[in-house]
């Protein structure tokens, strides 16, 4: 089995290649920081299964069609594909620009887009399976957070029409949608700069290993679920989203949240 992650540089991308490794897959490594990749390679090869790493970012036209190139010369085929790439933009609407709602979307939409574009008619010959990144944002929008929750429910629009336009060729697509999970998404500020030096603002009892949460999200692939909610409060608040969705109004207004801030 040959498997294809963007984002593959750290957090749940980088848990996903170590889970698909050990489970005997060849992986291919998609990122920005080549630095990382080259040690998550190594680590993998010490295993005993083969890893590519791949320099590409997903909002440059051309490179992730030149990455899927160089899988296929290197292991001859995707099976899966994971569209994992992505960052938060936050801040209430007044204080941010159409530039921020653009970055945004270049990375967590058009990043997928060109995924998919780049992969499809490797998945279609292996009648294989996609995943794609969502999050609970992409069920419940809160304050602060439109950019990212808008590019979330795109996400999830995306997912629900290609499961219908590809089930004919046999590929199967699943919406994976986490809540808090260990990764260092809350230390990228609005530029997708990572800021070392900042603190996770989410509780660590309440972040998922990003461990665990890739044996789930294989799990849900393997079985090609139609979709996949990561974490037991993501369960809790996209069920109260889907039936009580008034309730869950109220209880953000109660709440008081108006959001995180930046990383800075």
């Amino acid at each position: 089995m040959v498997v294809f992650i963007t984002g593959a540089s750290s957090g749940i991308g980088a848990a996903l290649a170590r889970e698909y490794a050990r489970r005997g897959a060849d992986v291919a490594l998609a990122a920005r920081r080549t630095d990382r990749l080259e040690t998550l390679a190594s680590e993998l090869s010490a295993s005993g299964r083969r890893a590519l790493v791949l320099a590409c970012d997903v909002t440059r036209d051309g490179e992730l069609e030149a990455a899927v190139a160089k899988t296929r010369e290197a292991f001859g085929g995707i099976d899966v594909v994971i569209a994992n790439a992505g960052f938060g933009v936050v801040g209430p609407v007044e204080r941010l620009g159409l530039a921020d709602y653009r970055r945004q979307f270049e990375t967590n939409v058009f990043g997928v887009l060109r995924t998919i574009y780049a992969t499809l008619d490797d998945l279609k010959r292996s009648r294989g399976r996609l995943a794609i990144l969502g999050s609970v944002t992409g069920h419940l929008a809160t304050p602060g957070s439109s950019p990212y929750a808008m590019s979330k429910f795109a996400i999830r629009a995306l997912a629900e029409a290609l499961r219908h336009e590809l089930r004919p060729a046999g590929v199967t697509v699943t919406l994976v949608s986490p809540g808090f999970v260990e990764s260092e998404i809350r230390l990228v500020d609005n530029e997708g700069r990572l800021r070392t030096e900042t603190r996770d603002v989410v509780p660590r009892w309440l972040r998922m290993g990003s461990a665990p949460a890739a044996r789930k999200i294989i799990r849900a692939i393997e079985r090609r679920r139609r979709e996949a909610v990561i974490t037991g409060h993501g369960k809790a608040l996209v069920f109260l989203q889907r039936h009580a969705p008034g309730l869950m109004s109220a209880l953000v207004g109660l709440s008081g949240y108006r959001g995180r801030s930046e990383p800075r």
